[in-house]
């Protein structure tokens, strides 16, 4: 599997996640706007990437003599959702100023993130229904980590393991990070994968063809609400609506106990042009007036557990996620 990026010591290697599945081009970045730029563009995506792509960010900064605090400030305003990043950045202000200090920090994220990963996949591939089709949303693999996945770290484990028939992917609209992106590592995998349109997972699942529900996540509040792409509270009240299990996939590091539930999670809105046009190509006329939220929340109440690195958390997830961050 290809890296989402690789650290070279005075630049970052960036695979464009936007030209994924027809072209495989890495960028080379090497200032901290370079890194804003690709978090904002979404050349890079997927919360805990974002988070290790940040940290670097406040190393190339260090390097070209940035201050601490600049970088700090512009990396927090490429995306609002995804806590990930402002995780990373606050292990960065306590790494201080020193470049090189910095740049350990940065690479202890990434190899925290990774060794999370494995974890995630081992315990979560547990909970798979043995010789089931397992459905997913958006991409939370290796393309949004450090290099394993979360969501489809778990998929990839449980396949390991036998207990995975096939992987419905949803292509996941307006970006379709599903489409490009999971099918395209899954592929690489060699896991049987069926790719459907998001308006089919209804179908699918009330025939009974889906075994388990297993997406990613980008901030989960103290109560067990999941924040994660457009689309996931859709699939999440079907899967309860069908006794279909519910799984999030998650490293700590997107666990906000600051926030007492979903409501209080910022939603990232962007921009039209991403649903007017695919490839380049207008859908749409123009004038039509769009809206773009880029997340949903998910309630605690239609989540079968959450499966971290640290443990998998079941109601109440108040307590038991609480405990899952003070290890216990």
């Amino acid at each position: 599997m290809l890296p989402a990026f690789e650290w070279k010591g005075d630049r970052l290697l960036l695979i464009d996640q936007r030209l994924i599945p027809w072209e495989e081009k890495y960028l080379e970045l090497k200032t901290l706007e370079d890194v804003a730029v690709s978090i904002e563009k979404m050349m890079v995506r997927g919360a805990p990437a974002i988070g290790c792509v940040a940290a670097y960010g406040v190393v190339l900064a260090l390097k070209e003599g940035k201050s601490l605090d600049e970088a700090i400030s512009r990396l927090s305003r490429t995306r609002p959702t995804a806590v990930n990043l402002f995780w990373a950045l606050e292990r960065m202000k306590r790494a201080g100023d020193d470049p090189e200090r910095a740049e350990r920090e940065a690479r202890l994220i990434e190899k925290e993130d990774y060794e999370a990963n494995l974890r995630m996949g081992e315990l979560g591939s547990e909970l798979i229904p043995q010789g089931v089709n397992v459905l997913t949303h958006c991409n939370a693999g290796a393309l949004a980590t450090s290099g394993y996945g979360t969501a489809v770290g778990v998929i990839r484990r449980a396949w390991e393991k036998g207990r995975v028939k096939n992987v419905f992917v949803d292509e996941t609209r307006p970006y379709l990070q599903g489409a490009r992106l999971t099918s395209w590592e899954f592929l690489k995998l060699g896991v049987p994968t069926i790719l459907i349109t998001d308006n089919m997972a209804g179908h699918f699942i009330s025939r009974g063809e889906i075994g388990a529900i297993v997406v990613g996540a980008d901030r989960i509040a103290g109560n067990g609400d999941v924040a994660n792409k457009i689309g996931t509270y859709t699939l999440s009240v079907l899967a309860k609506e069908h006794g279909v299990p519910f799984y999030v996939a998650a490293p700590t590091s997107t666990l906000d106990l600051s926030l007492s539930s979903g409501d209080e999670i910022p939603i990232e809105e962007r921009s039209k042009e991403e649903v007017l046009y695919i490839n380049g190509r207008n859908i749409a006329p123009e004038e039509v007036d769009v809206r773009h939220p880029a997340f949903d929340v998910t309630p605690a109440s239609n989540v079968t557990a959450i499966i971290t690195e640290r443990g998998i958390a079941y109601p109440p997830y108040k307590e038991s996620l609480k405990k899952i961050m003070e290890g216990k």
